[in-house]
Parts: C-alpha cells; structure tokens; sequence
C-alpha cells in the first residue's frame, strides 16, 4: 500500500444503462478506514447495463493497480451476472475456448478478459485477494445507492460532484459534464441476427386446486416440469419469445424490460440474441456452470 492511498475498508460498483443498448454510465465509490471517499464514474454512448456493472468493477480494480494497493478488499455489486461470470463461469469459457455450453461465443469477452487479467495481475504481484460480495440494488445500501446515483447521473450526461480522496490524475475517472474526456471502454457488442428455433410448449401451472396436500404436491410438480423444460432449452440451444419467457420464469414483461439483455435465473443465465432489426426478441437459456 502507498503512501497516499489510505487503507480500504470497502468498494461498490454499479451500472446503468437507458435503453440497453443505449447510452450508459458507471459508478464506482471507494471508502477508506479513515473516513474518506473517493468516487469514479464513466460514460460509454452505446452500451449494456451488464457491460457498465463490468466496467464499474474494472475501474476499481485499475485503481488498486494504479496505487499499488496491497491489501486485500471487499467489492460489492449488486450484479450476479458479475459475480457468477469472475467467480464460477469463466472457468468454465476458458475450457471451451470462450464458448457457452451452447457453442455460443461468451458475450462481453473483451471487459471478461480485462477483468480476468486484473484480478490474476493483482493477486500475484500485489498480493490483493478479492472478496466478490452481492448486495441486493435499490434496498436503502448507502454505497450501492451512491454507486447506482453515481452510474445513472453519467448515462444521462447530467453534472454530479464526485469525492476525491486521492490524485484524481492517477485514477480512471471523469465527469463528462465537467468537460473531462471519458476513458473510452471497449466496444459494446453488436447483436447478430438470430433465426427463430423450434419452441417447446411451456407447461401451465395448475393453481385451482382446493386441497392444500394437493396443491403443495402439484405445485412441486408443476416447477419441476418447469426446470426440466428449462434444462431441455439450455442443452438443445433451443430460442424462446418473450412472452414464452414470462411463462418459463413468472418474471413479467415489464419487469423484463428492466433486467436488460443479460441475468441470472435460477440456475441458469438468460440472454437475449436478438438485434434491434428483428420483430420479436428471443431469449436463450444457458445452465450455469456448464
């Protein structure tokens, strides 16, 4: 640790993003054991929200880089795409050369990559471990709210006074309001025309029944025709609608709307690979870890 960086008590990123894709901003707050804060943002024109929650993270990794930090810290997200992708999944994409369970190239390889390298680099060179923490986003957690304030003053370009703590010079942030110039990020991917797949018909979910013993006993039975369905859309590679995707996980459409390109449900990752030419978005399921 040097001299001008105080010892870190804890780190939380945050990303946002309007329209997704669309114009995006991150967020990143640092604070210190000694009370200080020290805030960064960024803004990227055509992005993800997945993409800005990934470049939150990076920002502060380079920080520790930058300031050859060398003590462990916790970094907290309020992303499971994140933490299941650095902490379970990448194993197995490197296996595959990059490439999902379905043979599918690994969405956002660029910022996996840069994320990878800076956790292994200050692992063995600063000896920093990191502690991938999920803290559940818009719950009243004073630095996830801060982060997600941070990341959304960015994407829509408004002024927001940032806390420094430490040489802003050495550090990767910038206030495009300010008149700063933004570190660019890597391109943001491009979504390729997908041709819609077979559709295996979702099971209906029977809740008539009057007898509670009954109703437990075809409630299991009903989620577990649910989950074989989703295992069966996973392995066969096999692309569902929206409306189809309401059915599967009883996330609703607005509530889709809001989750964005890219996320966790139960035990698998959802994506949609659709471009913004198609009439109809389809989605595909990914079982995690395979």
């Amino acid at each position: 640790m040097t001299d001008d960086v105080p010892e870190i008590k804890a780190i939380y990123t945050d990303g946002a993003c309007s329209g997704n894709p669309g114009p995006g901003g991150w967020g990143t707050v640092i604070y210190f054991v000694d009370g200080q804060i020290h805030e960064l943002g960024g803004y990227e024109p055509g992005t993800t929200n997945n993409r800005m929650e990934m470049q939150a993270a990076i920002a502060a990794l380079q920080f520790l880089q930058q300031h050859d930090y060398h003590t462990p810290i916790e970094l907290n997200t309020d992303s499971k795409y994140l933490i299941h992708g650095i902490t379970q999944w990448m194993r197995g994409w490197k296996r595959k050369g990059w490439k999902t369970a379905a043979g599918k190239a690994v969405l956002n390889k660029d910022l996996w990559l840069a994320l990878d390298e800076l956790t292994q680099t200050l692992n063995a060179e600063q000896k920093v471990a990191i502690d991938w923490n999920y803290v559940k986003g818009h719950a009243g957690n004073v630095g996830n709210e801060r982060c997600d304030e941070i990341a959304r003053a960015f994407s829509q370009k408004r002024t927001i006074s940032l806390k420094k703590s430490v040489d802003a010079n050495a550090g990767n942030s910038s206030n495009p309001a300010a008149g700063a110039v933004v570190k660019p990020n890597p391109k943001s991917r491009t979504p390729k025309n997908v041709d819609p797949q077979t559709k295996i018909p979702l099971p209906t979910i029977d809740t008539t029944l009057s007898d509670m013993s009954d109703t437990r006993i075809n409630r299991v039975s009903n989620m577990l025709k649910l989950l074989q369905t989703a295992d069966e859309l996973a392995k066969q590679g096999y692309l569902i609608t929206t409306s189809e995707l309401v059915v599967l996980t009883g996330v609703s459409a607005i509530e889709l709307a809001k989750r964005g390109d890219d996320w966790t449900w139960r035990n698998w990752t959802v994506s949609c690979v659709s471009s913004e030419s198609d009439q109809e978005k389809f989605w595909q399921l990914e079982r995690i870890g395979e």
